[in-house]
């Protein structure tokens, strides 16, 4: 069964998409649509400090004042991230999404965070695997299995 540290591997992004504290939306913004996500990390000296996604543009861009080239991201972001040891499986992680509302989670491993995966991420694996365990079924319960099967009458 696939776990964490083998979704973040299969990932198409090797790395953790991030920015500092003190950079403004639009740049996150702008650096998140180079890279094709909907989350981007903050470090704050080099630590995770909170993530800014999507959801967050979008609660804030309503606001009275709000400007995008100017609101610094350590204003907006999202603190207090949860993160899902390296062995967590891919039912665990649903679990974990599912439990705790969430739409992102840190993968961590010997103390250090090895990648950033989505429920999106998660649901993509849960049904590859779902996928793979129904061809297995249907290769063992074949037609084969039924047109090979004969009565044997045991009172003979």
């Amino acid at each position: 069964m696939k776990t964490a540290e083998d979704i973040v591997k299969n990932r198409k992004l090797g790395s953790l998409i991030s920015i500092t504290a003190d950079a403004t939306l639009h740049e996150a913004s702008q650096l998140m649509v180079c890279n094709k996500v909907g989350a981007i990390l903050v470090l704050d000296n080099g630590q995770v400090t909170g993530i800014w996604t999507e959801r967050d543009l979008l609660k804030n861009i309503v606001k009275e004042g709000f400007d995008l080239k100017t609101a610094v991201i350590n204003d907006y972001m999202t603190t207090g991230l949860e993160s899902a040891p390296y062995t967590d499986t891919v039912y665990q992680l649903m679990d974990r999404f599912l439990g705790l509302r969430l739409r992102h989670l840190l993968v961590e491993k010997e103390g250090e965070y090895i990648g950033l995966i989505s429920i999106g991420d998660v649901i993509k694996e849960c049904v590859r695997e779902k996928d793979q365990e129904l061809r297995n079924l249907n290769a063992i319960v074949s037609w084969d299995y039924y047109e090979d099967w004969r009565w044997h009458d045991e009172s003979k």
